[in-house]
């Protein structure tokens, strides 16, 4: 049955989500944002049948309503809907990061005709905005949903089927818990992320070829500090509890690691360093977690035109689906190291060895 659905607020993940939409349901979606431009942008590209610049009239028109405006943005807009006088059904999501203030606003929307049921696809790009956004975007990603209670089922469940052309995981989890989880293994790394470049400029200062040395594992650990500062900062503040409970005990825990250091305890060290390998190498295998589990295969190519392509297409005519491709280093007129990612065992060992018989030489870490 074709239904109305609104996106509100058509960034990277909203219009990501409309893209997505489009593609697979036959729905009349509607598109709201502040930015008439992206507006345009969204009508000319057929990636909405319906622009709105009212999002209290734009949303009495719905059957659903997806949230896609940043933290701040999106509670404004939740606070909207209490005023808002409802003359049918209604299933209301967002996409935010950060539960907690959310869900808040929404527990204060009294009528009976709104189901509201969090939403967070853990998805994303280094880049922003409509011209950004992809319909493949959260394909194999975890999307976390948090109902408020009471919740019929068949509501989730109706949201899950809006949504199942996104390919994503879903996963039920309470606001506090998602938000407990996520500050751990998504905005806090970003801040470290963020805090290790700033070091790096600073001992710039005194070594001016570091720009030229930030390679590989610098590379790897600090490309999420690339993400767009806006919404990071308003995850940060908006999650500020959390994020200054893990900064102490963050500061705890490298003021033991100076101590390990200090009095040379390589003994202590190496424990340390092997239970975090242990730990990092278990996520990978943990096929419920938000670290999707991926099966690596590298390869040696050389500095010339064609030469990934050349490794594409030995695996394509096998119909292998490689999950993900890095360059982990490359350097000019010699050899560099390419990272292939497989979603099973299977995939990553054929991939080994036609590889190996077409000449190349490659490595799986054990």
């Amino acid at each position: 049955m074709k239904q109305t659905v609104l996106v509100a607020g058509l960034g990277l993940i909203g219009g990501s989500l409309a893209i997505n939409l489009k593609q697979t349901t036959d729905h009349h979606l509607i598109g709201f944002d502040v930015n008439q431009k992206t507006l345009d942008y969204c009508t000319m590209n057929g990636i909405i049948d319906e622009q709105a610049t009212d999002f209290k009239e734009a949303v009495v028109k719905a059957d659903f309503c997806i949230i896609g405006a940043p933290v701040s943005k999106a509670v404004e807009l939740v606070q909207q809907l209490k005023e808002v006088v409802f003359e049918k059904p209604i299933i209301i999501s967002d996409v935010s990061s950060v539960k907690t203030p959310i869900m808040e606003s929404a527990r204060e929307i009294t009528s009976d005709l709104v189901t509201f049921i969090g939403g967070h696809p853990m998805a994303g790009s280094h880049k922003k905005g409509i011209t950004a956004a992809k319909g493949h975007l959260f394909e194999n990603a975890i999307y976390i949903l948090s109902p408020i209670k009471p919740c019929p089922p068949e509501h989730v469940e109706a949201l899950k089927q809006l949504l199942i052309g996104t390919k994503s995981n879903f996963l039920l989890l309470e606001p506090e818990e998602h938000d407990e989880m996520t500050s751990v293994i998504s905005h806090f790394p970003h801040l470290i992320a963020s805090s290790l470049v700033h070091q790096a400029k600073h001992w710039q200062k005194k070594h001016p070829y570091i720009p030229q040395l930030a390679a590989g594992g610098f590379r790897d650990i600090t490309r999420i500090a690339s993400s767009n500062p806006a919404m990071w900062k308003d995850i940060f503040f908006q999650n500020k509890v959390g994020m200054s409970r893990l900064l102490s005990d963050w500061i705890e825990e490298m003021t033991s690691l100076k101590q390990l250091l200090d009095n040379e305890d390589k003994e202590t060290m190496y424990h340390y360093l092997e239970q975090a390998r242990e730990y990092r190498d278990g996520l990978d295998s943990n096929k419920k977690g938000a670290i999707l589990s991926f099966y690596d295969l590298y390869v040696d190519i050389f500095d010339q035109p064609g030469a990934l392509l050349k490794v594409i297409e030995v695996l394509a005519k096998k119909e292998i689906s490689i999950n993900n491709i890095e360059i982990l280093e490359i350097r000019e007129g010699i050899t560099g190291v390419l990272r292939l990612s497989f979603k099973d065992k299977n995939d990553q060992l054929v991939s080994n060895r036609v590889l190996i018989e077409k000449g190349y030489e490659t490595m799986i870490e054990d």
